[in-house]
């Protein structure tokens, strides 16, 4: 970012984490992409709620697991996201996944930049862009329709003037 500009808060979804460590950007070879994503959480910029740090639990690399829980305070907690998620679930309830086992974090990660005036961070594409979704609406639908800027990772590294 240049100087003066003003300080942009993300609010992360599972899908960009896991892109990050596990897919695109491999901490072994982007070793400045883990630097960089420190200094956005030592400047109490880049957030998530508490749902996706469960989600990463789940289905998380070892690695991305081990790196959530030494980084413990980007995660919000849940009551604190609740009213706004469950208003935008009952908004969008194409949101949802219908086969999910439990509570998903998509509503949550929406809520977070909505409350905080942040801009979402997921690599889900919109409905538009499947050929047999399974819901819908996807994070950047929702996103959308409530005018919440969202961006993919790499979007979201082109905001930060990051050269790798």
């Amino acid at each position: 970012m240049t100087d003066g500009a003003p300080k942009l808060l993300y609010s992360v979804d599972s899908s960009s984490f896991m892109d990050w460590q596990a897919r695109y950007y491999p901490v072994d070879v982007f070793v400045s992409v883990v630097e960089r994503i420190d200094a956005l959480i030592s400047d109490n910029r880049l957030v998530a709620p508490a749902l996706v740090k469960e989600e990463l639990s789940v289905v998380g690399t070892g690695d991305l697991i081990a790196w959530a829980k030494a980084r413990p305070g980007i995660f919000v907690a849940t009551g604190d996201l609740l009213g706004e998620a469950q208003a935008i679930q009952n908004a969008f309830p194409g949101l949802r996944d219908p086969k999910a086992e439990f509570e998903e974090a998509d509503a949550y990660v929406i809520a977070l930049a909505r409350i905080r005036g942040g801009i979402v961070i997921t690599q889900e594409t919109p409905v538009a862009e499947k050929r047999n979704p399974k819901r819908s609406h996807f994070i950047p639908d929702v996103c959308r329709e409530m005018g919440i800027p969202c961006f993919n990772l790499l979007g979201m590294m082109r905001r930060e003037n990051w050269t790798l």
